[in-house]
């Protein structure tokens, strides 16, 4: 091929996305549909991100997908009573174009595929959501949330609860979610409203509210009602504590996003977030580890089975520990997190168990906090209880990634060269590693990488529509 001919291709590949981006916005705006390529979600996706998406199909399933392939099924998608779903025009495609040579039965197909997703969840009404406390999580899942605006959207993001209300508050507040040292700027704009204490953030109208106990907010008087209080802070784990949130007027749910103690259900998103009860009013999302190699140990233990194995987690520093040594009431953590490696205790093995039962009492744990601000690895060494090799064990586990029910939450690469900065921005609760993979006999190693703000996010975001009843399909059915 030609230099001119590579130009023209690229060009080509360019003005299609440019065209597909106004329909993705509207189909999700307007219908409240998520259009994916294998699992990469384009939403608000850049015409560079969405040429990338369609690029990693062939790495996937050998198989390329042309951007003026997929387009069809975009517009055929936009002509569909369907609503509030994920439909996969990756799958779609591919699975088109092997068995058909021209595009005449493209719509055709797609209302047969899509069939289940007419008028899904028009009767549903919208959820109100409060974020008590403004932290590293808090702040994800506000763009998270922002990012959804639109008459479709069901979960409306309507306060904010801090402590403080210095003059200066409002501004950083809102300078804090505009820009991110990690993980970049906002993605629209945010205003400040002072005289009624409010951000409009992408046109999202969001009270901001002071308070300094969860049981001191009246949330109905600013017509938030009935409504899902995600405890960012950490600071009450228990049912004691976070049932505080449940005497303020207008709450009626909570989410904690840390592990909690006692019998609160610690739900990790897509292997056990049915065990959410419509009556279950305190919810916790697990922690960011625990999201991270559930999925995958599940997926293990239903082909391979688990003896026993241990846990060990390589985790960037947190907001907890120290930036230069000072006392600190836990140990090592007062030592400077971005001069040390600090071995430190997690729950995470063990907490594994609340998620997936049948590992209860099989794992160990530990951690090593480490100098870099953002995106971790578990290193998940299992005795099975069948044998396997390095080749399949890759195999079955990319076959997850692209074609399970846990295709949201484990995420698989193939490359030599990645890095812990380029899985910043990862909107999965794992990463296997597939080329650090050893596995012989019945031993296996396997590494996963994780963004534990950003991936971990994500999965809340998932909680806390189960919570609310918000249930999404994702189309085609696997």
């Amino acid at each position: 091929m030609s230099a001119d001919k590579h130009l023209q291709s690229w060009q080509e590949r360019f003005e299609m996305a440019e065209a597909m981006q106004p329909l993705l916005g509207k189909l999700y705006r307007n219908q409240g549909i998520e259009v994916m390529v294998y699992g990469k979600p384009l939403l608000n996706a850049s015409t560079i991100e969405i040429i990338k998406s369609h690029r990693l199909v062939r790495r996937h399933v050998g198989e390329k997908l042309r951007l003026r392939e997929s387009f069809p099924f975009v517009v055929a998608l936009s002509k569909l009573a369907i609503k509030h779903c994920r439909v996969d025009i990756g799958k779609l495609a591919i699975n088109y174009w092997r068995d058909n040579k021209d595009a005449s039965g493209i719509e055709a197909y797609m209302a047969h595929e899509l069939s289940e997703a007419v008028n899904h969840g028009d009767d549903t009404p919208p959820r109100d959501v409060v974020l008590y406390g403004f932290g590293r999580i808090g702040r994800l899942l506000a763009r998270l949330l922002i990012e959804r605006t639109g008459k479709s959207n069901k979960l409306r993001l309507r306060a904010i609860v801090l402590r403080g209300g210095k003059k200066s508050d409002l501004e950083k507040r809102a300078s804090l979610l505009r820009r991110d040292s990690v993980h970049g700027p906002f993605n629209g704009s945010v205003e400040v409203d002072e005289e009624n204490n409010a951000l409009i953030a992408n046109g999202t109208y969001i009270q901001i509210i002071y308070a300094n106990s969860p049981d001191q907010v009246d949330y109905t008087q600013y017509g938030i009602n009935d409504a899902l209080v995600v405890d960012n802070t950490g600071i009450w784990k228990d049912e004691a504590g976070l049932g505080l949130h449940l005497k303020s007027p207008g709450a009626t749910k909570v989410l904690l996003t840390a592990p909690a103690k006692g019998a609160i259900k610690n739900i990790v998103f897509g292997v056990n977030e049915n065990d959410i009860l419509d009556e279950d009013t305190i919810v916790s999302a697990a922690s960011c580890t625990t999201n991270a190699i559930t999925p995958v140990l599940k997926a293990v233990n239903d082909k391979y089975g688990i003896e026993n194995g241990h846990v060990e987690t390589i985790h960037s520093y947190t907001n907890d520990q120290n930036l230069i040594d000072n006392y600190h009431s836990a140990d090592r953590r007062g030592r400077s997190a971005p001069l040390n490696m600090v071995i430190t205790e997690t729950g995470a093995a063990k907490a594994v168990a609340k998620a997936l039962p049948v590992l209860a009492g099989k794992l160990t744990g530990n951690a090593i906090r480490v100098p870099t601000p953002n995106v971790s690895m578990a290193i998940i060494s299992v005795n099975l209880q069948s044998e396997t090799n390095r080749d399949e064990l890759n195999e079955y586990l990319k076959d997850v990634a692209l074609q399970s029910g846990l295709q949201n939450q484990i995420d698989f690469t193939e490359s030599t060269e990645i890095v812990s900065s380029d899985l910043v921005g990862s909107r999965y609760a794992g990463v296997v590693d597939s080329q650090a993979t050893i596995a012989e006999g019945k031993r296996a190693i396997l590494y996963v990488w994780y963004d534990n703000e950003f991936g971990y996010s994500c999965q809340v975001v998932g909680v806390m529509q189960k919570m609310l009843g918000l249930t999404t399909l994702s189309l085609p059915k696997n």
